[in-house]
């Protein structure tokens, strides 16, 4: 008890001690009333009088938020404040601390960058400010008016840099001159020398680059070195070669390491300024030099060597010997491996290989794996200069190392260029097979955000195999690269990059280039509806459906993208989830620019318009935008009946909305379908550019029907010669046949052709049986579509258009006001409809389903009209999906094609 009171104690005493604290706090931060005035100002005065104001008697607070909003200012009142404001920013700087300069720094050079300012006026309000600060005395200061400096000499005319900058860096190089203003002074004349013309280059700069290369302390050395490419550049072939190169040599010599680091930077960026043979005579001795050095224990600039080892090879591969290219390539392949268990042992010095052997490194501060990681980054470039022919014996080895390197690093680099290696190794891309599946079944991230963006080029070089165009016997090599892919898709898949899984989706997009159409739609199609299904950010869910649909267009097989199309709307139009029925209007916007408009007016537009009776409101807002689009599909007078459920839509949303956010979008949405023509295909006599495409699209989806047909012809005809033969011929002659009378052979040929026919059925109800037994055999990957499948039959868009209205899958789904898709003969009437959409008022809709005699809708991808007898010819149109009754073909959904292996 005593304890309980000690302690309740304890806690008010806690709690009185943070109430003083807190307090405390407030107190001090607190403005007295002094303070409070000094930081008032009248709010009648205009902008540039409270700014000249406050940088006269204002605090640093007020004066730095004067100078940051300088740009501002000068935009809305130029000529004031080049005239009163910008005077006293001058006076301020001289005295102002590091915080105020730094922000007057970035303004100076937004002034410019933004154009505020013409140049003649800023040379005479800005620049001589910024060389007065450039001198400052504090270090970080000075370096930071000369950066500024530096960015403001691209933005300035050639003749004011002439008149104001040049002298004042020929001043600054001066010996006398401090090392701060020599180092200064190299920064400058590096920016500046290609400005000029070379005869100015000569006279003005030349003596001066001289002069540094040749100072006392080697930082000025050094910084002076790293600007000599920009003076090759400016002043041309002769000049450099006479009096450049000779200092770059003697610099790459330098007795300090970081002046021959500067050096062979220098050397790299000084190639493309020099003739073959400069090169041959000058350059090629001293690159082998700092090899050598290298590789004889110099381990210092091995790092800078195996950096721009790809751009020395590239740069001079013409002017090396075969015997130099040789060394080369040994000398890469060793950087490839430094610091491995794979030890190389020294040549004896009485010996004569000239093979280079670079000397065992310990790797304490990581100078290994950074040799590694350059190498790995300049393999391109090597396999330029070794020629793909020789790809196999002498690169792919160390290659393959790289790969599978133990640093992360290392395989991150090779990973980023692995599309560029692919590309250049011609025929022998399949030697990457292995190497490309251990890099996608990586479990570090950092490899996978380095080679998934480029998944779709390199599958498509591995199916081409060095040639123009892919053939089916490398797609069927490709199926051991599947199981890596779906790999890497479910590492990405549990964490957080959805960006990254998105891409990986995207890039799926090359796999009907790249796997037999079989493949993929056992292996990827499963896998892309349960990301279409379970993925939770919507990116991942659009680049799913966005794949899904570019691999139903290239499948060969129309019962298989029958039955996907089919799942598609009854999972996501016919959802229970209005997220999903939701994301069905995303994917039928993929459908209007991947396919043809006969395609989606088939398949997909009867299904879209019967959201418009949805119980959710944001699925009828997001239905509102893509009317205006269907209205773009349609073609009188053969889609009249579209048109008129199109009406019927429009109608019933302005009758009975009663959602604010809803009737406002279909309100729009009138507007944008009444500024949209229908046109008219009697009238039509020009094709703009999207029928075209229309057309082409249209060509293809026919073309890959009428490929299929063939193969299903060829399949039979096969079948029935391997018939044939395997029956035989019977050796005893047959009877002679004597002429029959006219009546019996009439009777005979219809016998011959009914039991052909029956033939016919029957070896294709046995092949469907077969198709069916072995499908039944390899089991389903997804469970919830079989047992679906296995309770309510095959699921055709017949089907899923003739649901009635009671059932649970069409309960606030379908409209009964809109008609089917459509048939023909309501299609291709003589009259159009004229109906205005922003005349649509109160009512019904007035548009009957057409049905049939049996009182079943009739379907849209099938042609009625009228025979002479009273009978009905039913025609399948190309370019959409036949829909084929469950008497017709059983099991449609359970089968895996329809076409032999």
């Amino acid at each position: 008890m005593d304890t309980d009171g000690f302690l309740e104690d304890d806690i008010q005493e806690l709690q009185l001690e943070r109430s003083i604290a807190s307090i405390a706090l407030n107190a001090s931060r607190l403005k007295s009333n002094e303070e409070l005035e000094k930081l008032t100002v009248n709010e009648n005065l205009s902008d540039i009088e409270r700014a000249v104001y406050l940088l006269s008697s204002g605090q640093d607070v007020q004066r730095l938020s004067v100078i940051t909003n300088l740009p501002h200012l000068l935009k809305e009142n130029n000529y004031d404040c080049l005239r009163r404001v910008v005077p006293k920013v001058r006076e301020v700087l001289h005295v102002a601390q590091s915080e105020m300069q730094l922000a007057a720094s970035s303004a100076f050079l937004e002034i410019l960058e933004k154009d505020l300012v013409p140049p003649q006026n800023y040379t005479q309000s800005f620049l001589p400010t910024i060389l007065k600060l450039a001198e400052n005395r504090d270090p970080e200061l000075a370096m930071t008016w000369l950066d500024t400096l530096i960015d403001v000499l691209d933005l300035l005319p050639k003749d004011v840099i002439k008149r104001d900058v040049l002298n004042l860096a020929v001043s600054k190089g001066q010996l006398s001159q401090s090392m701060q203003s020599r180092l200064a002074c190299c920064r400058i004349i590096g920016k500046i020398a290609t400005k000029f013309e070379p005869f100015v280059i000569r006279k003005e700069i030349l003596p001066l680059v001289q002069s540094l290369c040749q100072d006392i302390e080697f930082e000025v050395r050094a910084s002076m070195c790293r600007q000599l490419g920009a003076v090759a550049k400016g002043l041309g072939l002769e000049e450099t070669k006479s009096a450049i190169l000779p200092e770059l040599v003697e610099l790459a010599n330098d007795e300090e390491l970081p002046v021959r680091l500067a050096g062979i930077d220098t050397v790299v960026e000084i190639i493309q300024y020099l003739d073959s043979e400069t090169r041959k005579s000058t350059l090629v001795p001293l690159v082998c030099k700092f090899c050598e050095q290298a590789v004889e224990g110099e381990e210092i600039t091995l790092p800078v060597i195996a950096k721009h080892v790809g751009q020395i090879c590239h740069g001079l591969e013409d002017n090396f010997s075969d015997e130099e290219k040789l060394w080369l390539l040994e000398f890469f392949r060793q950087l490839c491996k430094l610091g491995l268990a794979e030890k190389v042992t020294k040549p004896e010095q009485n010996s004569t290989s000239k093979v280079p052997v670079i000397p065992e490194i310990l790797d304490t501060d990581g100078r290994c794996v950074e040799c590694r990681k350059h190498a790995a980054f300049n393999f391109p470039a090597i396999v330029l200069f070794c020629s793909s022919k020789s790809f196999r014996t002498e690169l792919y080895p160390v290659f393959s190392s790289l790969c599978h390197d133990p640093n992360i690093l290392v395989r991150k680099t090779v990973s980023s260029g692995f599309h560029e290696v692919c590309k250049m190794v011609g025929n022998t891309v399949h030697l990457l097979h292995q190497d490309l599946i251990s890099l996608l079944k990586e479990d570090n991230m950092e490899i996978l955000r380095a080679i998934v963006p480029n998944v779709s080029d390199i599958l498509q070089q591995f199916v081409k195999g060095g040639g123009d165009t892919p053939s089916e016997s490398k797609m069927n090599s490709m199926g051991d690269l599947i199981p890596a892919l779906l790999s890497c898709d479910a590492t990405i898949s549990v964490t957080n990059d959805w960006r990254l899984h998105a891409q990986l989706l995207s890039g799926w997009e090359c796999l009907p280039k790249c796997f037999l159409s079989q493949h993929i739609y056992d292996k990827f199609v499963p896998l892309l509806f349960r990301r279409l299904k379970t993925a939770r950010p919507l990116p991942v869910k659009l680049a799913a459906a966005q794949t899904l649909l570019v691999i139903i267009r290239y499948n060969r097989k129309s019962e298989q993208r029958q039955e996907m199309i089919c799942r598609i709307i009854e999972e996501y139009c016919h959802s229970k989830s209005c997220h999903n029925r939701s994301l069905f209007i995303d994917i039928s916007r993929m459908v209007l620019q991947l396919y043809s408009k006969a395609f989606f007016k088939d398949n997909f537009f009867e299904f879209l318009l019967s959201l418009s009776t949805d119980q959710v409101p944001n699925v009828r807002y997001r239905l509102c935008s893509v009317l205006p689009s269907l209205k773009t599909l349609i073609r009188l007078p053969g889609d009249r009946t579209l048109l008129q459920q199109l009406e019927s839509c429009v109608r019933r949303l302005l009758i009975n909305e009663r959602d604010r956010d809803v009737t406002s979008a279909i309100k729009q949405a009138v507007d944008d379908l009444d500024r949209t023509t229908v046109q008219m295909d009697s009238l039509r006599k020009q094709y703009y550019e999207e029928d075209l495409i229309d057309q082409k699209r249209q060509e293809e989806e026919e073309l890959l029907i009428d490929m299929e047909e063939k193969e299903l012809k060829e399949e039979k005809e096969k079948e029935k010669g391997k018939k044939k033969k395997e029956a035989g011929v019977s050796k005893i002659p047959a009877p002679r046949r004597t002429k029959p009378p006219a009546a019996t052979k009439r009777t005979t040929a219809v016998t011959l052709d009914q039991s052909s026919i029956s033939d016919k059925l029957s070896s294709h109800k046995d092949s469907n049986q077969l198709l069916s037994d072995k499908h039944t055999k390899s089991g389903s990957t997804d469970s919830v579509t079989k047992t679906s499948n296995k309770s309510q039959g095959p699921k055709t868009l017949r089907s899923l258009r003739n649901a009635p209205q009671n059932s649970p899958k069409a309960i606030n789904r379908i409209s009964p006001g809109i008609s089917s898709a459509g048939s023909s003969s309501s299609r291709k009437g003589s009259a159009s409809s004229t109906t205005s959409f922003s005349s649509i008022s109160s009512g019904s809709s007035g548009v009957s389903s057409p049905v049939n005699s049996a009182g079943q809708r009739r379907s849209p991808a099938s042609s009625q009209t009228e025979s002479p007898n009273g009978k009905r010819n039913v025609s399948l149109r190309k370019g959409s999906i036949p829909t084929m009754s469950s008497s017709q073909l059983p099991h449609i959904l359970k089968r895996k094609s329809s076409l032999p292996k």
